[in-house]
């Protein structure tokens, strides 16, 4: 059997790009090609470091102004793309040349939540404001708007009165660690 490639896309910390290298790393059936990061000094690229895995840095004239980042992406041939979190909107050259083959997690339940600017503590302080009774993550894949492509899978989490944003962002990131890999491997088999 072929060995599935996927490519990771991350901004910050990449402790999700972590989680599913770890996820994957005994399982001869996926490869981690590489991660590509818009962020010069992101964490994740100590982690990709760490790990062995190659990592792309590129600024927004690659991203949006050339077809630097998809030539790089065409020459991968990548089975699946894994936003992790990427705060950039994805072109729609790129997502014209993956069709269904660019996912997303965010950590919400869409379409509550969703859009620009709305990302890690952004969130979670929005829910806390709003005095929600419950939050959770969105698999979704990627379309030429934030937040609203297609929901892959969501699983939900409670909220009590006296969660800080803190602990909703702990208790949504111990869903991300769980199920973001799981989802991934279920799309590629």
């Amino acid at each position: 059997m072929d060995t599935k490639k996927i490519v990771l896309f991350a901004s910050g910390s990449g402790s999700n790009v972590e989680n599913i290298a770890n996820y994957f790393s005994n399982d001869n059936r996926v490869n981690v090609e590489a991660v590509f990061t818009n962020k010069r000094n992101a964490k994740v690229l100590e982690r990709c470091d760490r790990l062995s895995i190659d990592a792309i840095y590129f600024n927004r004239h690659a991203f949006f102004q050339s077809e630097f980042v998809l030539n790089i992406l065409k020459a991968l041939h990548p089975d699946l793309i894994v936003l992790a979190g990427f705060l950039l909107k994805v072109p729609e050259n790129i997502i014209e040349t993956f069709p269904n083959k660019i996912i997303n997690i965010h950590p919400a339940l869409l379409p509550k939540y969703g859009g620009k600017g709305m990302y890690g503590m952004n969130v979670h302080n929005a829910i806390k404001e709003n005095k929600e009774t419950e939050t959770g993550i969105t698999i979704h894949y990627v379309n030429a708007n934030y937040d609203e492509g297609a929901v892959i899978k969501q699983v939900k989490t409670k909220v009590f009165e006296k969660d800080t944003p803190e602990d909703i962002a702990s208790k949504v990131h111990q869903l991300e660690y769980e199920f973001f890999p799981k989802v991934i491997e279920e799309l590629l088999f």
